[in-house]
């Protein structure tokens, strides 16, 4: 039988972010950001929650039907060195530390985190971004991050658009690269942390 897939609304705003908070509670990236397991699991589900919000206003979250796996996409687009227009704009926002405010003021590794991976983001082609992807701790292993991320790749195939992620397991990477994805060839070390892959797809001609 199929996976069902759906795309999540609103609506599923809480059930996005409760998924994402224990599909993640052990993730390595995860500990090193919220190190220590109670404050972990009191702290964590609001930088879930901003994430969540983040995707549901500019990319798209796929869910399937039982709600027991997600994937969270942002459209990428290709980067323009910034010029007169953005000056006439004014200075951009500072993402990485709104985020730290609004989730955990005191814990500058929200803010890192943000910083680091931001800085090693392609940014010369537009790609599909999977920002994250979670599957309930009693559900892995039964192919839904697959499926989830087998409708998209398709998609991205079909209209020569690449894909881009980090992966933050060697069990991920082996997954992604599974899927067509590469090692960029530099791995992101977080300080006194675990190592985050940088992983780009190009679209696979039929």
């Amino acid at each position: 039988m199929g996976v069902v897939i759906r795309t999540a609304g609103e609506g599923d705003r809480e059930r996005v972010v409760r998924l994402l908070d224990e599909a993640f509670q052990d993730d390595p990236v995860s500990s090193w950001v919220f190190p220590g397991t109670e404050y972990r699991r009191l702290t964590h589900h609001r930088l879930m929650a901003a994430f969540t919000d983040a995707v549901l206003a500019d990319g798209r979250i796929d869910l399937t039907e039982d709600g027991a796996a997600c994937a969270l996409w942002l459209p990428v687009p290709a980067h323009e060195p910034a010029g007169d227009e953005q000056a006439a704009e004014g200075p951009a926002e500072d993402v990485p530390a709104l985020v730290r405010e609004a989730v955990d003021p005191d814990n500058e590794r929200v803010e890192l985190i943000a910083r680091l991976t931001e800085g090693i983001h392609p940014t010369g082609r537009a790609h599909e971004y999977l920002w994250m992807i979670g599957v309930a701790p009693g559900r892995q292993g039964e192919g839904l991050g697959t499926a989830l991320m087998e409708s998209v790749l398709d998609r991205c195939d079909s209209e020569g658009r690449p894909a881009y992620l980090e992966a933050s397991s060697a069990r991920g990477r082996s997954l992604y690269e599974r899927l067509g994805f590469e090692f960029t060839g530099q791995a992101l070390q977080l300080p006194d942390g675990p190592l985050m892959w940088p992983m780009w797809r190009e679209p696979r001609n039929e």
